[in-house]
């Protein structure tokens, strides 16, 4: 046994002290350090995507994807990528039950060898294919309306209801999918991952193609209804990472296959969509753009130290390939390049990407230097990076981001299709009448929950504009008024601007003032 600088330790149960009852002695700095270390083993909480579970794994690529991106390790078939993946929920604290309705959070980490270009791709995304809101400027509100009541510390559906309702229907298609089954999966080895974004691939002729990612589980998919998850939750909270876990240590890899969607900026731009691409509330319908496999994944090794690695590790959507995978314009990707790596550096620490999990297998070369838990990349006294008479790394031109044109008003707007229901109702109508029954028994089983007469109409006008069947036995179900419900919704448009919630006319309000709730004996 040793300290942590390597010496040796000739006694760890007993503290150095004047005589067997004595005082302690300072000059036992071993004691000291033990102590010092265990009042120091936690690093901040994730504040989102807390409860978490990594693997390590491999990534083969299936074919020359070189038409479409310079990224290296898709330019021919049979190219193994190290990749780390951690799977999470998104809401609830790092103790919290697997089994609970949540978003599951899909993160990769490709470590591309040196010979296929060099660097890490965070791929992060979420098991679902859409997300609450479509502009970062308000995430931070949807999470602190998620989160625990800051005075009662209990999640409240009147408090998330209220912000869904609020955005005048930017949410419907995420509740929608969200409240179906896919809101639990039985197993984290039976979901689906989704890049919700769309991003950009680039070819060496500096051509791009916007792109959308799909990880389709080759386990097939499977998920639980409301009464399963609290059947298997009253026996065991950790049932997804024991699954994952014992699954791969049995030699049942788990696997996945990278699919992509691509369209043209021509088609981003055409009118004919019916909705706004770059838009993360939003799919893009398969018939639209099909499905190509990329490649395969597969995770065969458990970490060796949970905290080292699953904890510490750090993933960033700003961690991409310019001039081979870049980002889109999208206004919620856009916000998370940078949030992402702030909150990192502030939770992990300044050079957190030099820790293991994090740092790539080829070799970094950088002039910068210092910081919290700084392990050394740099030598010599040169770290200034531009010199007349130094060498300094060269730039690679190949990496230059791609150039796009921009031709706008500098304007806080919001898109001009919002089409807020459309797709949530073509799902609706996909689901079977079994998921449709559970979709509306889950949502007003938290709707009904919530007080407020105006909120919960407001949010089943949302459901009746997506589809009347679905609005209506959502809205008899959380003891909603049709009359008002359906007044609302004829408001309703598809195409109104991000952020005029309905509401903002006569013809609502007159809806709103008139209305008498019924009043019951549970009211």
């Amino acid at each position: 046994m040793t300290s942590d600088v390597g010496t040796a330790v000739g006694d760890d149960r007993n503290t150095l002290s004047v005589g067997p009852s004595g005082p302690l002695l300072v000059q036992d700095t071993r004691a000291a350090e033990k102590l010092a270390r265990f009042d120091r083993e936690r690093i901040p909480e994730r504040v989102v995507h807390a409860r978490g579970v990594g693997a390590h794994g491999t990534f083969v690529s299936y074919g020359d994807l070189s038409a479409l991106t310079s990224a290296g390790f898709l330019g021919g078939a049979d190219r193994e990528t190290e990749v780390f993946v951690r799977f999470s929920t998104v809401i609830h604290s790092k103790g919290s039950p697997e089994t609970l309705r949540d978003p599951r959070g899909f993160a990769v980490k490709f470590k591309i060898a040196e010979e296929y270009g060099g660097g890490i791709w965070d791929l992060v995304g979420n098991n679902l294919d859409v997300f609450f809101i479509r502009d970062q400027i308000s995430f931070p509100d949807l999470i602190h309306s998620l989160k625990p009541d800051p005075v009662t510390n209990i999640q409240d559906p009147n408090r998330y209801f209220d912000f869904f309702g609020a955005l005048g229907g930017a949410a419907t298609n995420m509740l929608t999918t969200l409240y179906s089954d896919l809101g639990i999966p039985a197993t984290l080895r039976e979901m689906n991952g989704h890049s919700v974004h769309a991003y950009k691939f680039v070819n060496s002729a500096r051509k791009v193609t916007y792109v959308k990612f799909e990880w389709t589980s080759m386990q097939g998919v499977r998920n639980l209804t409301t009464s399963e998850a609290a059947e298997i939750q009253s026996k065991d909270f950790n049932h997804a990472t024991r699954d994952l876990y014992d699954s791969i240590e049995a030699g049942r890899f788990p696997a996945w296959e990278l699919r992509y969607q691509t369209m043209s900026a021509e088609q981003m731009a055409s009118a004919d969509l019916g909705f706004n691409p770059l838009d993360a509330t939003k799919f893009w319908p398969e018939e639209l753009a099909p499905f190509v496999a990329i490649g395969k994944m597969t995770l065969n090794r458990v970490p060796d130290n949970f905290f080292q690695t699953t904890e510490q590790s750090a993933f960033n959507p700003g961690a991409f390939l310019p001039g081979a995978i870049e980002p889109s314009e999208d206004k919620m990707l856009q916000g998370r390049l940078m949030s992402y790596a702030d909150t990192q550096r502030y939770r992990v620490g300044t050079n957190h990407a030099m820790l293991p999990v994090n740092r790539p297998i080829s070799p970094v070369r950088a002039h910068t230097q210092d910081g919290e838990a700084n392990s050394g990349n740099t030598k010599g006294n040169f770290n200034y990076g531009i010199s007349l008479t130094q060498a300094a790394f060269a730039p690679a031109d190949a990496a230059r981001f791609s150039t796009n044109r921009v031709c706008a008003v500098i304007a806080q707007a919001g898109i001009e299709v919002t089409a807020d229901f459309r797709q949530a109702g073509m799902r609706w109508a996909s689901y079977s009448e079994r998921d449709q029954a559970n979709t509306v028994a889950n949502l007003a089983g938290d709707l009904g929950q919530v007080r407020s007469d105006l909120v919960r109409n407001t949010v089943c006008s949302h459901l009746y504009k997506t589809h009347p069947d679905f609005g209506r036995r959502v809205a008899e179900a959380a003891r909603c008024d049709m009359r008002v419900v359906m007044g609302m919704a004829a408001r309703l448009s598809d195409n109104l601007p991000s952020g005029d919630a309905p509401g903002t006319d006569d013809a609502f309000d007159d809806a709103v003032e008139s209305y008498e709730p019924e009043v019951t004996a549970s009211a």
